[in-house]
């Protein structure tokens, strides 16, 4: 580690190439003003409320349901939807068709109703195998597969249903047609359940608009994502103002520069464009989050970390004279930014940014006895390890900072709840740890700094990489269990949002990579969200790739958008893999080693191991 004053970083991070494109980039004129589709809009959803009210077929409603979700316009039906999949449970079910079964299963599991994996035995020969017959039928092994990964502890059924339709799928995959092969990819890679909404919306419809399709779902889906995309690109500009200001301000030059991939991450968990507030606030807690990170990991001295911890708990500008002089502008511009966030808070609203501080003030607890550790040498154990750094990680700060998307009526119930940091955002903050681990893996045993949770379960077991990655993966799928479960034990509308945020991880952190923090655009899925197809939406017709061609309609570019029309200059379009958010491959059974909770007991600090405290030098 450095000194405390004046030092130079022991690890350097990539600057952004996306900042300053961002701050200066001017989307074309959509085809049609923001009034014309506002409206047409509107009209298009009257007319998908009298699908939901014509019909009284299960399987048609399943299918709307269906459609709406992969679409990424289920959040305009909230209403239509719960009452659906009310109807949907309650309604006479005896379907012998196995996608159908497949599918109600999952749908009716994704809401929160608990259905046995017993549907599935009629379609079983005696000795519990599946029949032969659907090995033939890759669209219902895809809805089988997809449909078990809600699987929760104790369902071996639906372990075996993921292995059975797997192996068929990987057999048959070579000679599907398109669009389905590529959705056997998809989700071969990550199941349906863990991906992406608004990743998977950019996939699909231009899928849909392949297949036999609702005119009115595809024009609707192609609107709404249009008039969220204005919204989010004048929000991204206006979040990097703020960041160069904070940036420029603080002058710490050893830091990460990820506002473009905090507000991705922002936009992706909330999309709708009624949450501007509630992604200028995840953006800002996930880039302050970055920063205290690298301060403590990259530069701060024991007794800097020490002093800024100290500050922090204080939360006040005149525990600043505690700092060396290099963290003063950091620690004065944090404060301010709080006060920012509150001012911009309604005054009628019940989100309390105390909980927000106490949420960052646990997570620099956790950062200083991470510092102690390693400034001491101390190798914790990998049960320490996991209880510590799957907090440090930063999943309750950013839990509670989503807790501002909460209507007003549940907001404090809710937040408070977060605040709490419940099982399941302890799960949460494990899948995204381990994977967080396994994808900078390689790039840690560069860098030098603490050891991973794959590192220390290396180091204690005596183990090759490749046995603890298997290992870090099959926890991860036992988390995965945890959070479906929790989905029939408590019906907070927070808990689908946590969730959402365990599939984030998936985006970042999938396929061995860590793209949040290793940057250039290798970062494939970051180009995901900045190149568009050519013949996508209601884009101008005029329009022109920041390389100057003209762009073809007919021969759409193999890619997907979330923020921009263009992207800093490429001479190439980006590779077809780029289509794919890879994740880590399916994990073998939870073995009897690590079958509990890592959460502490009560008693102790939430972001130390409970034979730690602050005060001692090293855990025992």
């Amino acid at each position: 580690m450095a000194s405390g004053n004046a030092a130079t970083p022991a690890f350097s991070y990539e600057p952004s190439p996306w900042i300053d494109f961002f701050a200066g980039y001017e989307p074309p004129p959509l085809q049609k003003s923001k009034q014309w589709m506002t409206l047409r809009a509107k009209k298009l959803k009257e007319d998908i409320c009298m699908l939901f009210k014509s019909s009284n077929d299960t399987v048609v409603k399943m299918s709307l349901v269906d459609k709406l979700q992969h679409l990424g316009i289920d959040h305009l039906f909230e209403d239509q939807i719960d009452t659906a999949m009310w109807q949907i449970l309650k309604s006479e079910f005896s379907n012998y068709n196995l996608y159908e079964v497949a599918l109600r299963f999952r749908l009716l599991r994704e809401h929160g109703y608990c259905v046995s994996p017993d549907v599935f035995n009629r379609f079983k020969s005696e000795d519990g195998s599946f029949i032969n017959d659907i090995t033939n039928e890759p669209r219902t092994l895809l809805c089988l597969y997809n449909a078990s990964h809600l699987l929760f502890h104790g369902e071996p059924a639906l372990e075996e249903a993921i292995a059975f339709a797997r192996h068929h799928l990987e057999s048959c995959n070579g000679s599907l047609k398109t669009p389905l092969a590529q959705q056997v990819q998809r989700a071969l890679q990550i199941p349906m359940p863990r991906t992406n909404k608004r990743v998977e919306m950019l996939h699909y419809i231009l899928e849909y608009e392949q297949e036999e399709h609702n005119p009115i779902l595809l024009e609707l889906a192609k609107l709404d994502f249009n008039l969220q995309q204005n919204v989010h690109l004048k929000e991204l500009k206006a979040i990097i103002r703020w960041w160069k200001h904070f940036l420029g301000y603080i002058e710490l030059s050893f830091i990460r520069d990820r506002v473009v991939e905090g507000y991705t991450w922002a936009s992706v968990l909330y999309y709708d464009t009624k949450f501007e507030l509630t992604r200028s606030m995840i953006t800002k807690m996930i880039v302050l989050i970055t920063t205290l990170d690298d301060i403590y990991d990259n530069h701060a001295t024991l007794e800097d970390s020490w002093k800024l911890h100290e500050a922090i708990q204080r939360w006040d500008k005149s525990a600043a004279f505690l700092l060396p002089e290099y963290l003063k502008k950091f620690y004065m511009e944090m404060l301010r930014t709080f006060e920012n966030i509150e001012a911009e808070m309604l005054a009628n609203t019940n989100y309390d940014i105390a909980h927000l501080k106490k949420a960052v003030q646990n997570n620099v607890t956790g950062y200083l006895q991470e510092a102690k550790w390693s400034h001491r040498n101390h190798k914790p154990s990998f049960v320490d390890q996991v209880k510590l750094t799957s907090l440090n990680i930063g999943v309750p700060t950013i839990c509670v900072s989503m807790m501002a998307g909460m209507s007003d009526a549940m907001m404090k119930t809710a937040l408070k709840w977060a605040a709490s940091v419940p099982d399941v955002v302890i799960s949460v903050g494990k899948i995204s740890r381990f994977m967080n681990d396994i994808g900078a893996f390689e790039r840690r045993k560069c860098k030098g700094d603490m050891a991973s949770t794959v590192e220390c379960y290396i180091n204690e077991y005596n183990v090759t990489s490749e046995v603890a990655i298997t290992k870090t993966v099959a926890l991860i799928e036992h988390e995965w269990k945890t959070l479906n479960q929790a989905r029939f034990q408590n019906h907070l509308p927070a808990l689908q949002q946590f969730i959402s945020l365990a599939i984030s991880t998936t985006f970042f952190y999938g396929n061995r990579n860590d793209i949040y923090t290793g940057h250039g655009m290798e970062n494939r899925r970051c180009r995901l969200l900045l190149y568009p197809p050519d013949n996508f939406l209601l884009l101008h017709p005029t329009a022109r790739w920041t390389t100057g061609r003209t762009v073809d309609h007919h021969h759409p570019r193999p890619a997907a958008l979330l923020l921009s029309l263009t992207a800093p200059p490429t001479p190439h379009p980006p590779p077809t893999d780029m289509l794919l958010p890879l994740a880590i491959p399916p994990a073998p059974a939870m073995t009897s080693f690590f079958s509990g909770e890592l959460a502490p007991p009560p008693c102790c600090h939430p972001y130390l191991p409970p034979s730690s405290t602050i005060d001692d030098g090293v855990a025992s």
